[in-house]
């Protein structure tokens, strides 16, 4: 169990029956009545982000969320399969889970993923990927001053933008996160 006033950014709790993460925390103390703590809250589930406040003296159960790193082996339909490379245990995953995580990764590639008393609900790409450029307009290097940039399509399907003088075939790395062009490769 751990006291609202020992909330640290980062932790995961049960509040509510919600798995919530500790965004953002504040110890007030009023000149006027009692302290509380003012936190920001996100549903580790849903991804949804609410704020609430504490008495310090509240008590709620720590969350045990588990990643587990597995290779994304293929999809069929809308299930995606996942195995753990070390007890060779495969899962699937249907897509209402997935959501767009998945779309700067190729199969056979190593992922996070993230459960809470053994349900799935999230699955983390790597940071940073090296796809190759399925299809792309030819540019020219040079006929800007600024940064432009041209729309492209990468070997998974996703659309990024890159800068005018990458072409089709070239290898770049993408932030997943962002799902924005880094670098050639």
């Amino acid at each position: 169990m751990v006291s609202a006033g020992d909330f640290r950014n980062g932790i995961t709790l049960e509040i509510d029956g919600n798995v919530v993460q500790v965004i953002e925390f504040q110890h007030v103390k009023p000149g006027k009545g009692a302290a509380f703590v003012r936190t920001k809250l996100k549903n580790v589930i849903n991804g949804g982000v609410v704020e609430k406040t504490f008495r310090p003296t509240e008590k709620f159960p720590q969350a045990r969320i588990e990643r587990v790193d597995m290779q994304y082996l293929y999809n069929d339909g809308d299930l995606f399969y996942f195995m753990n490379t070390e007890t060779y245990d495969q899962i699937a995953v249907n897509q209402d889970t997935i959501g767009d995580s998945l779309k700067f990764v190729k199969e056979n590639e190593m992922v996070k993923v993230c459960s809470y008393q053994g349900n799935v609900f999230a699955i983390e790409p790597p940071l940073f990927v090296e796809l190759a450029i399925a299809e792309t307009e030819p540019g020219f290097a040079g006929n800007t001053a600024q940064g432009a940039t041209k729309p492209a399509t990468v070997e998974t399907g996703a659309q990024v933008s890159v800068p005018l003088f990458v072409n089709q075939g070239d290898v770049i790395k993408i932030d997943t996160r962002t799902g924005e062009y880094l670098s050639r490769v």
